[in-house]
């Protein structure tokens, strides 16, 4: 749970500080930089989260 968080902020912040400069979407209010930023987040969030269960599934020892 850790690791998805921390690999989610440290990847996320800068994704969408970087996808809202190339887009060029206009962000004039905090609100709207807000939910540009959980619109991404969440997106972000949920891949971080499968890739790190994926990882995880894959280095697991098998119990004996």
């Amino acid at each position: 749970m850790q690791m998805t968080f921390v690999t989610t902020i440290t990847i996320g912040a800068p994704l969408v500080a970087l996808l809202a400069f190339v887009t060029g979407v206009s962000l004039p209010t905090w609100s709207s930089r807000a939910s540009f930023a959980i619109r991404i987040g969440a997106i972000v969030w949920f891949v971080t989260a499968i890739a790190v269960f994926l990882y995880a599934r894959a280095h697991q020892t098998p119990e004996t």
